[in-house]
């Protein structure tokens, strides 16, 4: 069982959206921040209110997390102050066009941020947070890593990652006081379809979610120490069939013998 959680929580790409709203929602719950964005005027500028707003310390970290130097020092902070005991991994992009077409120095930095970073920081915090017998490793991914066919590989791919990652770290840090979460949310208003060159409002109304919303149920899952938390998802049988079928499959998945679908070549 995950102990209560009363320290810092560190969270990446705190400048807007996502990930403004769950530094003011855990400052509200009185946790002290650190916000962690490459806008450092804006990061200062949300910083100042919450501190106006909860009398809390609220710190700001300067950092492109596509650096590997940067992204290392915010992995040492998260190593060297034991005061803090949750991560939100938010910072993350997506392309203005698709693999196919898009310039190659833009798919690396989704990749270096999406992943490599999410990755990195993750590390450090289920390093640190395994050592204190206490932590929170929150990541926040997306419903694309469930139907890939809908949208670019490459970000959809970096979802499914996160995804994948967050499962392993939650039954491997299960019983040494860490709790993982994985948030998968569906079409959000954020900033993150203007700087990739989308238009959200071409969606229909119904099908874009507001991020306090999206935040507001995220922390319910957390609060229930869910591990993949899906807010659009009413029908919550369906995520558990889905996660049945693939654990059913899973004894099927390694064997000596080949298939006998496979021993014969089409006619």
């Amino acid at each position: 069982m995950t102990p209560t959680l009363t320290g810092k929580a560190l969270i990446t790409g705190a400048s807007s959206g996502i990930g403004a709203v769950y530094a003011e929602r855990l400052a509200r719950r009185g946790h002290d921040l650190i916000l962690v964005a490459r806008d450092e005027a804006r990061l200062r500028a949300l910083a100042s209110q919450l501190k106006i707003d909860t009398g809390l310390s609220v710190e700001v970290l300067r950092a492109d997390l596509t650096d590997p130097a940067d992204l290392a020092r915010v992995g040492e902070t998260i190593g060297r102050d034991d005061g803090i005991d949750i991560l939100i991994n938010n910072a993350g992009m997506a392309l203005n066009n698709t693999l196919i077409d898009e310039d190659e120095a833009n798919v690396a930095r989704l990749i270096a941020l999406n992943i490599t970073a999410a990755t990195m920081l993750s590390g450090a915090a289920a390093r640190a947070f395994a050592n204190r017998s206490r932590g929170a490793i929150v990541s926040i991914a997306s419903v694309l890593a469930l139907v890939p066919e809908n949208f670019d590989g490459v970000y959809s791919g970096s979802k499914a990652y996160l995804l994948n990652l967050s499962q392993w770290l939650a039954a491997t840090l299960k019983d040494q006081g860490v709790y993982v979460q994985v948030v998968l949310p569906g079409a959000t208003r954020t900033e993150l379809w203007e700087r990739s060159g989308k238009d959200l409002d071409a969606f229909p109304p119904e099908m874009v979610m507001q991020v306090d919303d999206l935040v507001d149920a995220a922390l319910v899952g957390f609060d229930r120490r869910e591990t993949v938390t899906i807010p659009p998802i009413a029908d919550v049988a369906q995520w558990e069939a889905m996660s049945a079928a693939r654990m059913a499959m899973a004894p099927n998945l390694s064997k000596r013998a080949v298939a006998s679908r496979y021993l014969h070549a089409a006619a």
